[in-house]
């Protein structure tokens, strides 16, 4: 650990260690290689005078990078392209005059870029599954245990705690969706030159068009891509990058809406995120157990869903062919987007995989408001005892407001039952009136819904996943 100058918080804290080498620069250096050897291949197979020798001193030295000589070198030609241009060279003699040939920077730097996201949206893709995975075994845990549900944060009818957790899985399902799409729609740059021409290779191959109109396909097929993009500046467009960095933002919110109800949860004493046996809540209060990841879920995911503009003014203010005025952006805004929602994706795999929760809080709370909600079934039941609808509609609608200036201006229990059995117009006792407050009667299809949406939409994403699931987070702070 550093302590003299600044370090990123994503990768000393917050990021994985296989998404922060997926954007570390051994990465980026190793694919500039297998680039030049898969450029290399190519042009020799179709017909320029590239030895099998040279191509073997290329695959020979493709992984023993001479980082030294890059760095001096860059600090003379400023370049970074062709300062590795040039240490590759020097470790192959025979094949240094054929690195490269007839590409320009971009040929290594924007088909890096897109192997990177498309290797960092498989590790997101991961995480996002088991995500799901855990979220599903929570919701059918709990498919019939009875809760207060909310409109407005104020009470409302119930619902389950299955349920309410489906509502959090169904937006990761919708993620899921929007990033296997990208995924899909990803292609590289291909050899397109300086100004997406392809002039040089025109040049190269002495105006045989068929030859050139070969050259994506096959460095596509050798990268393990099914295609180039079919028309580009000397980049490809930084839609691309809009696109992928919306993904993210996507699961960001859906985990910041998550994360946020546990929240709330865990204030109202009903659900609490995994609190280990040392952790400290307050530096001041000891008694303390603060929602701490599920606030550091919100800190991330805010910082994701706000990053994602800088792809997207980036896309917007590109002149023409190329300009440069994206690069230190793209440096920083792309990688930090993967490295936070991966941290996010941590941070929710170990809160619902670790999640707590307080049934006999859970009831106790319903319980209290019950009986507000219960007063259409008990006016139906007072109907059957001969009741006029009417005549009973009003005197629960006074009794209600009795016994809710009973809780608020007193703060005494809801004594609505007791005020109803009291009132001869009702004719219930208080004990047909208890029996009637089975929280389970007032959830209606909540429990079928959980079952069938985790069995009929859930399982079948998960059976398609299956060789992703068992991953379990590790979370540094």
């Amino acid at each position: 650990m550093s302590t003299d100058r600044y370090t990123s918080p994503l990768s000393e804290r917050y990021a994985s260690k296989e998404m922060q080498y997926i954007f570390s620069p051994d990465m980026k250096f190793r694919t500039w290689r297998k680039l030049w050897i898969a450029l290399a291949e190519t042009e020799q197979e179709l017909g320029l005078d590239i030895t099998d020798e040279q191509i073997a001193e290329l695959k020979a030295n493709a992984d023993n990078i001479n980082y030294e000589v890059a760095v001096e070198r860059e600090k003379l030609v400023r370049h970074d392209v062709m300062s590795h241009v040039y240490a590759y060279g020097t470790q192959c003699p025979n094949a240094k005059g054929i690195i490269h040939l007839g590409a320009t920077s971009c040929y290594v730097g924007d088909n890096t870029d897109i192997i990177v996201m498309a290797e960092a949206l498989k590790l997101v893709k991961t995480k996002l599954v088991n995500v799901m995975a855990e979220l599903a075994k929570f919701a059918d845990t709990y498919k019939e245990l009875p809760t207060l549900a909310f409109t407005h944060f104020q009470p409302a009818q119930p619902t389950t705690v299955g349920k309410r957790a489906t509502l959090w899985l169904q937006e990761f399902m919708m993620d899921l969706e929007d990033l296997e799409y990208v995924m899909g729609s990803l292609k590289l740059l291909g050899s397109k030159g300086t100004t997406g021409t392809q002039a040089s290779f025109l040049e190269l191959f002495d105006g045989d068009n068929e030859k050139v109109d070969q050259i994506d396909p096959m460095i596509a097929k050798k990268m393990g891509f099914e295609a180039c993009y079919a028309v580009s500046g000397q980049t490809y467009s930084r839609k691309v990058d809009t696109r992928v960095a919306n993904v993210l933002a996507g699961i960001a919110a859906s985990a910041y809406k998550m994360s946020n109800d546990i929240r709330l949860l865990q204030h109202l004493k009903e659900v609490e995120e995994p609190f280990e046996k040392n952790q400290i809540g307050s530096s001041a209060m000891a008694y303390k157990r603060n929602p701490m990841r599920s606030e550091r879920i919100g800190s991330l995911a805010r910082y994701v869903m706000i990053d994602a503009l800088n792809p997207a003014v980036t896309s917007a203010t590109q002149w023409f062919e190329r300009t440069l005025d994206d690069s230190a952006n793209k440096r920083i805004s792309i990688p930090e987007a993967f490295l936070a929602t991966d941290g996010v994706l941590d941070l929710c795999l170990n809160v619902v995989d670790g999640l707590v929760v307080y049934d006999k809080v859970i009831t106790k709370r319903l319980l209290s408001e019950l009986p507000f909600m219960a007063t259409e079934n008990i006016m139906m039941d007072a109907v059957k005892k001969g009741g006029d609808r009417q005549e009973l509609h009003e005197r629960i609608r006074q009794l209600s407001m009795e016994a809710g200036a009973h809780v608020k201006q007193e703060g005494k229990d809801n004594n609505l039952l007791e005020l109803i059995a009291a009132d001869p117009t009702f004719n219930l006792s208080l004990e047909e009136l208890q029996a009637s407050m089975d929280p389970s009667k007032y959830v209606g299809r909540a429990p079928r819904q959980v079952k069938k949406f985790l069995e009929d939409i859930i399982q079948p994403i998960l059976d398609a996943n299956k060789e992703l699931l068992g991953v379990k987070a590790e979370i540094n702070v």
